[in-house]
């Protein structure tokens, strides 16, 4: 079962009569796009579509998701086959659900440095729903829409000659059992309204963890839901472009034997987050893994999570290293995380939170 990722540069970004993609220049029918997305689903009321570009003094708001624009070229499963990604581009939805928050994307300035997508070209959807619309509906009709948009741009490359054509392998490639056998373990966040992730159409919060081949996650098979924390939640482009995934991939069979990918959620309650990090760990164990790397979503309780997979993990023998970020006061003084256990002895931290 081979990826085949057919990836597509795009430099340009303008509206036009058709959407079309030529000489790296995308062009986007707005109008077109628009009145399909109104199409899609009879509750959007309006729809809106602005163009950001690198450099630019624009600041967008209300930033709910970023899908990249992905497409599948042939109707083999998820994780298989052919798809074309657009580069340099991405689609963002916007629009208050519940009131004025959310994330901030800045095209230039200082503001600029602390996100990945000034620097790609977006295509921003402001959608507006029907009154009396329920905040649960109002986040499943933005991310139906974002991913719809993004799935129009991308058949903009379905006759164009891919700037790049590479295979992604993972269980074809014959390994040296003598490497060190690395699992990928990953907490998606499940907490609720605009707190929620999706993984194969479902939501991940009635999920048990479960192994997934990681070339899943690459094809459209992880999307976000997590509308609310700026700063502190993955889009569904960082679950699309997921970096741990990309470089275990890199050096499996080099540096490494990548024996699988673990998805967990992130629930509420706490026997429930005792249940999940205690099926992980025996995911982890069947796999064969000694040695996992750990990332988590969200913050807060789900501190308590990552600390008792850490525990369980090191305590089954699999050394472990996690990601987090922390929230540990403007001054970073106070404590970095809500939970802690002797056993987290490996941490790489993205960044303190609370820092103006």
């Amino acid at each position: 079962m081979t990826l085949t990722v057919q990836t597509y540069a795009v430099s340009r970004v303008s509206t036009g009569p058709t959407t079309d993609l030529a000489g790296g220049c995308l062009r986007v029918d707005a109008e077109g796009l628009c009145s399909r997305l109104r199409n899609l689903e009879p509750r959007i009321e309006a729809v809106a579509l602005h163009l950001a570009h690198p450099g630019t003094s624009t600041r967008v708001l209300c930033c709910k998701d970023v899908v990249q624009p992905r497409l599948k070229l042939d109707d083999r499963e998820p994780g298989s086959g052919r798809i074309g990604v657009l580069e340099g581009v991405a689609v963002v939805t916007c629009g208050p659900i519940v009131g004025f928050q959310e994330g901030i994307i800045d095209m230039s300035g200082p503001g600029a440095v602390y996100t990945p997508f000034s620097s790609l070209h977006l295509v921003v959807l402001e959608l507006r729903v029907v009154p009396g619309t329920r905040p649960d509906e109002h986040e499943a009709i933005l991310r139906a829409a974002g991913l719809e948009a993004a799935a129009h741009l991308a058949e903009a490359c379905a006759d164009v000659e891919p700037a790049e054509t590479r295979d992604v392998l993972w269980s074809e490639v014959t390994v040296d059992q003598r490497l060190p056998r690395v699992a990928y373990i990953c907490m998606v966040l499940t907490q609720g309204l605009l707190h929620d992730t999706y993984v194969l159409g479902e939501n991940a919060s009635g999920m048990l963890p479960r192994t997934l081949d990681p070339r899943v996650v690459m094809d459209n098979g992880v999307v976000s839901g997590n509308c609310v924390s700026a700063c502190d939640k993955n889009t569904t482009f960082h679950h699309q472009n997921n970096p741990i995934i990309r470089l275990l991939l890199d050096g499996h069979g080099k540096r490494w034997n990548f024996v699988g990918l673990v998805m967990t959620s992130v629930p509420t309650r706490l026997s429930e987050k005792q249940r999940c990090a205690e099926a992980t760990v025996t995911l982890a164990r069947e796999l064969g893994a000694g040695a996992a790397v750990v990332s988590k979503e969200g913050f807060g309780n789900p501190d308590a999570d990552l600390m008792m997979l850490l525990r369980g993990l090191e305590l089954a023998g699999v050394k472990s290293v996690a990601l987090s970020d922390e929230f540990a006061g403007a001054d970073g003084g106070s404590q970095s995380l809500a939970d802690s256990t002797p056993h987290a002895d490996a941490i790489v931290s993205t960044g303190n939170a609370n820092q103006p």
